[in-house]
């Protein structure tokens, strides 16, 4: 009797004022992405660039198309809705991009007529947006009525015990769930030619677009490689509009971007960069680890150099901020930490030749000269103080950036006086 009294557990209601869900049907998601006229920017969140074209997300909804074949007046140009969405990549004229838990492929063939070509349903996470109330709890989730877009305050009946989601936070202050490809995404595959004036491009066999640094999703050879906080889903791409789910593997803990380079793929946590083998494509192993103090933190590589930023403060762990730069060796089994410099709020970075862009924050953007990796901290080239930024993607001489208060340019084809050409503001910050 005392073994039945203590395997017996009751479940405890309560009725209070709670986060309750706002919901829309799985039927209304897959049915919801379409292409609707040019809106402003809000909030805005990863960035993409192929063949002249800039893809910015809106966070959970969509993605802007800008005209960008004249970067001194680039032209926004169409917005893909897509509910639920942080991510994306691009493989020849498809658009990869998760939608809550789908992985969606958008036909962008025709920028004026994107259309849905595939699904892959229920492969992500079910993930819920933040609580409009931090302060209060969040009522019970029910799954089965499709899913969570919103949260409304009101009065509800909450199950003491009761399952933990994962949320996508805010691009400014935490993790998103599912991000970009990283700048080397040009392979074997591949044979590419862009000029920058008219960002004209000549692509024989497969094409790949180029993303930021806080990237989640990532392309190699034909295969999409994306990550949540713990696990890899890897797509078979090589039938660009048929992506399918070929196999999913366990990755780490706190995993935050990715970066593919060489065949090799450098992952960002929050206590360390892991470095995996893409030799055998469904099957990523992981072949190195460099492990620091916990923080939030996206990682570049080029010439066998790893550029990591380490950021602190908030869910991202300690007060430590800093730009770590590791040596690799040739076969990325090893790494060395060569130098370490203070920073205020790294967030995203680039790596061009011997050129290095940091997104510090609120203190805006860095450029440094990296020809002396010794020296790099006394080699700050220019700073942009006014704007609190995030992420950049450096091209052919023009530095694309994302930031709090919008889309930015610069031209830096002259270190000595690099200029901003273009900016597309956001309407506002939610």
């Amino acid at each position: 009797m005392v073994i039945f009294i203590s395997g017996c557990k009751d479940i405890i209601y309560e009725n209070d004022l709670r986060n309750v869900p706002v919901y829309i049907t799985y039927n209304e998601l897959r049915s919801a992405v379409k292409q609707q006229t040019p809106r402003s920017l809000v909030n805005p969140g990863k960035i993409y660039f192929k063949d002249g074209f800039i893809f910015i997300n809106e966070e959970l909804k969509g993605i802007h198309i800008i005209d960008n074949r004249d970067p001194h007046n680039p032209v926004n140009t169409a917005f893909i809705e897509i509910p639920g969405n942080i991510d994306m990549a691009i493989k020849n004229d498809v658009l990869y991009a998760d939608s809550y838990i789908d992985l969606v492929a958008i036909d962008i063939s025709d920028m004026a007529n994107p259309q849905e070509v595939e699904r892959v349903p229920e492969v992500f996470p079910y993930t819920v947006p933040e609580a409009t109330n931090p302060n209060l709890l969040m009522a019970e989730v029910d799954e089965k009525k499709g899913v969570v877009v919103d949260w409304e305050i009101d009065y509800a009946r909450l199950q003491v015990e009761r399952k933990n989601y994962p949320i996508y936070r805010s691009g400014w202050y935490g993790e998103r769930m599912y991000m970009d490809a990283a700048y080397s995404n040009f392979t074997s595959a591949s044979s590419t030619s862009q000029s920058i004036g008219g960002y004209t491009s000549s692509t024989q066999g497969n094409s790949f677009g180029i993303g930021g640094s806080m990237a989640r999703f990532g392309l190699n050879g034909d295969y999409l490689y994306t990550v949540d906080s713990e696990e890899f889903h890897i797509f078979n791409v090589e039938n660009s509009e048929k992506p399918v789910l070929a196999s999913e593997k366990e990755a780490g803990l706190d995993i935050e971007t990715m970066f593919i380079h060489d065949g090799h793929m450098f992952l960002g946590t929050m206590t360390g960069m892991l470095v995996f083998s893409l030799a055998a494509p469904e099957n990523p192993v992981q072949i190195n680890s460099y492990s620091h103090v916990r923080s939030c933190d996206p990682v570049v590589v080029q010439n066998h150099i790893a550029y990591v930023t380490l950021r602190g403060g908030n869910e991202c762990g300690r007060t430590v901020s800093k730009l770590d730069i590791l040596q690799l060796s040739t076969d990325y089994k090893n790494s060395i930490l060569l130098h370490s410099y203070t920073m205020k709020e790294p967030y995203g970075l680039g790596i061009d030749d011997e050129i290095l862009f940091v997104c510090d924050g609120k203190d805006g953007l860095l450029v440094y000269d990296a020809t002396d990796l010794a020296q790099i901290g006394n080699r700050k080239i220019a700073q942009f103080a006014e704007i609190d930024s995030f992420d950049v993607i450096p091209f052919n001489d023009f530095l694309f950036m994302i930031g709090k208060d919008g889309f930015y340019q610069y031209d830096y084809s002259n270190l000595q006086d690099i200029q901003q050409v273009s900016h597309i503001p956001v309407q506002e910050y939610n």
